[in-house]
């Protein structure tokens, strides 16, 4: 696998656990605010899951993967950096970073 998708595929891996993370803590706080970001989260942790094993058989997709998931991250990183609980810091950090290596992919 070339360095540039193997490192593509372990951003979206971080991302995705950083994603289940905040939506799982998220909903412990039963908050009526952080529903977007639970949802945006989850959509997130998908997207980076089905990217990185795009990414991983170096689909003929990936590039189009790539963008979308891009796309997303920045998404939820924003939403995300609305909230200043520490879970959803870090799922930005996650997000940010992986749409830094979405967007050379794609």
């Amino acid at each position: 696998m070339r360095r540039e998708m193997k490192s593509c595929v372990e951003a979206c891996l971080a991302c995705y656990t950083a994603c289940l993370d905040c939506a799982t803590e998220s909903i412990k706080m039963s908050d009526e605010a952080m529903l977007n970001c639970i949802q945006t989260c989850l959509d997130c942790a998908e997207l980076c899951n089905l990217c990185a094993r795009f990414c991983a058989t170096d689909s003929d997709y990936s590039a189009k993967i790539c963008a979308m998931c891009a796309e997303l991250c920045d998404a939820c990183a924003a939403e995300c950096e609305k909230h200043d609980h520490e879970h959803c810091q870090e799922c930005a950090r996650a997000c940010r970073e992986c749409a830094e290596e979405c967007a050379v992919m794609a």
